[in-house]
C-alpha cells in the first residue's frame, strides 16, 4: 500500500511513502502524517492511498507518525482543494496548507485546547455591584443572560476592556471562569431580535433564494446601497438554521466583520463564529473546529474562510462580491468568490453574490442567464438616494484641499446635528516630499515610488515595501536644506478639519490609526453611537457600514482613479464612488455627496452624475469587448522579479517562447514588459500576459508549458508566479 502525501513544497503535488508501523486499514485521505522530506521532518496530508506507486516500494520511506485518528481535511474539502490547485496551477501541498488553521499546519493535536468562558456566579446579584460601576453592572447582566457563559472575544464586542471588568467582578466573587466542552463555542447570550418587515422586493428575493435551498444555484443579489441586502441574507439564513443547516458568509475586509458579527449575533440567537487574520491562531482554530463539528451554525469570515470544514453546509453568501480584496495576491492566488461558487457546486448548495456594484464578470454572467439576477432597486425604509454634487476645483481658493462649497455643506449638516464623512483614500500626512530648490522628490530607495510623510511621528514611509526613515535634513540631490511637503493625506486632512471645526468631535479611521485588534470595532461602535460628528476615512470605511446619521459624504479627491494603465481602473473607480456615496442618507434624513475634482468634464464623472450603475456597467462591458478584455477573454499573468532586471527579463523571454510553442495560436502571449511599478522592495519587476478567448486553451497551454518552465535554469535566478484571472495588473 502506497501513500500519496501532500507536503507544503513547490517541488511537486504529492510524494510517495509507505504506511510504516500503522495498520494500513486505519489510514484515510485527509489524515496528517509526519514524514522525512529531504532530511527535514515535515507535516503532510494523505491525499490518496494506492496499491501501486510510481516508485518501487524498496525506494520509499515509511511515514514517521500518523497524527490524526480521523481525517482533519474532509473528502469534500480535499476535492475542492485539488480542483483549486489545478485551476490556479499551484502545488497541491501548498494549497492544502494554505487552507488549514495554523495549528493543523504543525504537528499539534487536532483536538486543541478547550475555550475559556465566563459566567455569573449562581448567587450573584446586581445589588453587590456599586451603582456607579455602570460597566461592571452591564457586564454582569449580560453574563446572567448567558448561563452557558461567554468568551472574552464576545464580550469585547460590547465592552472596551472586558478583562479589567471581569477581574473586578471576580474579586467580588460574582463571576467565574470555566472551560467549555471540547469542540463547542458558547452561545452568545443575546436575545433574538426580530427583523424588520421586508418590502416587496426583499421578500421576492427571499422567496426565490429559499426555493434554491438543497440545490446548487448562483444568484446575484444586485441591490443599491442601503437596499437591505443584509436583511435578505438573514432571512434566508434563518430558514437554513431552522432546517438544521449551516451557513458561510464571506466578507472582503476585516473591517466589515465586527458590524456583521454584532448584527448576526443579535438577530439569529445562534452560535456565530468569525474567521479573519486579525484573530490569533487559537481563536481561528476554535472557529474552524466548531464549524466542522456543527457547533458554529454561521461562520463569518474573509476569503480564507471559504476552505472551512462544515458538518452541514447549506448556504454560501459572498457579500460585496465585486471587491478585489477577495483575491489572494500571494502564494495560492485564488479568488474567494470563484472558489465559493465551486464549493457550492461540489456541495450542492446555493451561492448568493451580493453587491450594490457587481463586478462586470458577475453582471455579465447574470445577463447571459448563468446566474439568477435578483434586483433591489430602492433603499429600505424611508431612505432615499443621496443627491450628488460635482465641484470643479480649478481656479478655486481651497482650504488645504477642501472647497468652499464642501465646507459650507459640512456646516449645514453639522448644524442640524448630523454626521459628516470625508473620504480620502490616501494614508499619511502628505504623499510627497521634494526639494524646493531643484524639485527632486524623496523616493523610496527600494521601490519606484515616492515616500509618504507621516507627520505625527515625523517619518517617511513607503507603503509598498514598508521602508521607513526620518526625513532627510537636506536634498539628496543638490544638498539644499529646504524640503517641502506636497499634497494631501488623511493625517493632514484631519489636522485641517480640526482647525476649521474645533468644537466638533472627530475621528480618523485608516490603517495608521487603527493598529490594535480592538481599535476598529470600538471606533465603529462609537460612530454608530454618535460620539463623533466628523469621520475621516480611507478604504476601511468605503463600503458595507451602516451609519444612519451620516447625511453628508465628501469625496475629497475623486481624480485618483481616473488615469491608470490597468483596464480594471474605470470599473474600480465607479464602484468606489458609488460605495462611498452609499454611506450618506441611510436613515430617514436625505443625504448628499460632494465629489471634488480637477477633471469635471471627464466622461466617467459625468456618467456618475446622470446614470445608474447598470447603465455605466453596460458601457464598460462594451469597451471591454472592443479591447478584448475580460469577461470577453481569459487571462493569466506571469510575474517575475530579481535584484538584477536582466535575470527576470531573460526568464520571461524563455517562458514566452515555451508558451507560444504550447499555445498553437490559441493563446496570445503579450510581452514580456516591465511592470507598471518597475521596482519594488529592491527587485526589478517584469510580466508576461497570456490571453485567450476561452478558458480551455489557456489552461492547456499552462499545463503544457509550466513543467518545462520550472526546469529552466533562468527560473532559479528569478522569483516568479502564475496569477490566473488577475484583478490587479501592477
Amino acid at each position: 500500500m502506497i501513500l500519496s502525501v501532500a507536503i507544503p513544497s513547490p517541488a511537486g503535488d504529492s510524494f510517495e511513502y509507505l504506511p510504516g508501523g500503522d495498520q494500513p486499514g486505519s489510514l484515510q485521505p485527509g489524515q496528517r502524517v509526519r514524514v522525512d522530506f529531504a532530511g527535514r521532518a515535515l507535516t503532510g496530508v494523505i491525499v490518496a492511498i494506492r496499491e501501486t506507486g510510481d516508485c518501487p516500494p524498496d525506494k520509499l520511506k515509511p511515514v514517521k507518525a500518523v497524527l490524526d485518528s480521523e481525517p482533519v481535511v474532509p473528502a469534500n474539502i480535499l476535492e475542492l482543494l485539488e480542483r483549486v490547485a489545478r485551476y490556479y496551477h499551484h502545488p497541491l501541498g501548498e494549497a492544502i496548507f494554505t487552507a488549514l488553521p495554523a495549528r493543523l499546519r504543525q504537528h499539534l493535536p487536532a483536538d486543541g485546547e478547550d475555550p475559556v468562558v465566563w459566567r455569573a456566579a449562581s448567587d450573584a446579584s446586581l445589588d453587590q455591584v456599586p451603582r456607579r460601576a455602570y460597566q461592571q453592572r452591564a457586564l454582569l447582566e449580560r453574563l446572567q443572560a448567558a448561563p452557558d457563559g461567554l468568551p472574552v472575544e464576545t464580550l469585547r464586542l460590547h465592552f472596551k476592556d472586558p478583562r479589567a471588568l471581569l477581574k473586578a467582578l471576580a474579586e467580588r466573587g460574582l463571576v467565574e471562569s470555566r472551560k467549555a466542552p471540547v469542540g463547542s463555542l458558547p452561545k452568545n447570550g443575546t436575545p433574538n431580535q426580530s427583523g424588520p418587515v421586508l418590502n416587496d422586493e426583499q421578500q421576492a428575493a427571499v422567496d426565490a433564494l429559499e426555493s434554491d435551498l438543497g440545490a446548487f444555484q448562483v444568484s446575484l443579489l444586485d441591490g443599491v446601497t442601503g437596499s437591505g441586502k443584509t436583511e435578505v441574507y438573514l432571512a434566508v439564513i434563518e430558514t437554513v438554521l431552522a432546517r438544521g443547516g449551516q451557513a458561510l458568509v464571506l466578507a472582503p475586509e476585516i473591517s466589515l466583520t465586527p458590524q456583521l458579527e454584532r448584527r448576526f449575533r443579535a438577530r439569529l440567537g445562534e452560535t456565530v463564529a468569525v474567521m479573519h487574520s486579525a484573530l490569533n491562531d487559537t481563536e481561528r482554530f476554535r472557529a474552524w473546529r466548531a464549524a466542522s463539528q456543527g457547533e458554529a451554525k454561521v461562520i463569518i469570515g474573509t476569503r480564507s474562510a471559504v476552505f472551512t470544514a462544515f458538518k452541514a453546509l447549506q448556504l454560501i453568501i459572498v457579500d460585496e462580491e465585486h471587491d478585489s480584496s477577495l483575491k489572494q495576491q500571494s502564494g495560492l492566488r485564488y479568488h474567494g468568490r470563484d472558489v465559493a461558487i465551486l464549493r457550492g457546486q461540489l456541495t450542492g448548495c446555493p451561492v448568493i453574490l451580493g453587491s450594490a456594484t457587481p463586478s462586470l464578470e458577475s453582471l455579465n454572467n447574470a445577463r447571459q442567464g448563468k446566474y439568477r439576477h435578483l434586483r433591489l432597486t430602492r433603499r429600505a425604509g424611508n431612505a432615499r438616494p443621496p443627491r450628488l454634487h460635482l465641484v470643479d476645483l480649478r481656479r478655486q481658493e481651497l482650504a488645504e484641499g477642501l472647497s468652499r462649497f464642501l465646507m459650507e455643506r459640512m456646516r449645514v449638516h453639522l448644524g442640524q446635528g448630523r454626521q459628516v464623512m470625508l473620504f480620502l483614500n490616501r494614508r499619511g500626512y502628505t504623499p510627497l516630499m521634494l526639494c524646493h530648490e531643484c524639485g527632486t522628490p524623496v523616493d523610496c530607495p527600494r521601490c519606484a515610488a515616492h515616500t509618504v510623510w507621516h507627520a505625527p511621528i515625523n517619518q517617511i514611509r513607503c507603503h509598498h515595501c514598508g521602508y521607513q526613515a526620518r526625513p532627510p535634513a537636506r536634498c539628496p540631490s543638490c544638498g539644499e536644506p529646504e524640503l517641502v511637503a506636497i499634497g494631501l493625506g488623511a493625517q493632514k486632512l484631519e489636522q485641517v478639519v480640526r482647525s476649521c471645526f474645533p468644537n466638533e468631535p472627530l475621528i480618523r479611521i485608516d490603517r495608521d490609526s487603527m493598529t490594535r485588534k480592538d481599535d476598529l470595532p470600538r471606533a465603529l461602535a462609537a460612530i454608530a453611537a454618535g460620539e463623533y460628528n466628523i469621520i475621516i476615512g480611507t478604504q476601511l470605511l468605503a463600503k458595507g457600514h451602516d451609519f444612519p446619521n451620516i447625511t453628508l459624504v465628501g469625496i475629497v479627491d475623486v481624480d485618483q482613479g481616473l488615469f491608470s494603465t490597468d483596464f480594471h481602473a474605470p470599473e474600480k473607480l465607479v464602484q468606489q464612488v458609488i460605495q462611498v456615496s452609499g454611506r450618506a442618507g441611510r436613515g430617514d434624513e436625505p443625504g448628499e455627496v460632494v465629489m471634488q475634482t480637477h477633471q469635471p468634464e471627464h466622461p466617467l464623472l459625468r456618467q456618475l452624475l446622470c446614470e445608474d450603475y447598470a447603465e455605466i456597467a453596460t458601457g464598460q462591458l462594451l469597451e471591454r469587448a472592443e479591447a478584448d478584455w475580460p469577461p470577453w477573454a481569459h487571462l493569466a499573468l506571469i510575474r517575475a522579479s530579481a535584484p538584477k532586471g536582466e535575470a527576470a527579463m531573460e526568464f520571461l523571454e524563455e517562458a514566452a517562447r515555451l508558451f507560444r510553442d504550447a499555445a498553437r495560436d490559441e493563446v496570445e502571449a503579450l510581452g514580456p514588459v516591465t511592470a507598471p511599478m518597475t521596482r519594488k522592495a529592491g527587485r526589478f519587476r517584469f510580466q508576461l500576459l497570456l490571453r485567450a478567448p476561452k478558458r480551455g486553451p489557456l489552461h492547456r497551454a499552462l499545463d503544457q508549458a509550466l513543467p518545462a518552465i520550472r526546469k529552466l535554469k533562468t527560473a532559479r535566478r528569478a522569483r516568479w508566479s502564475v496569477d490566473v484571472d488577475p484583478v490587479d495588473m501592477m
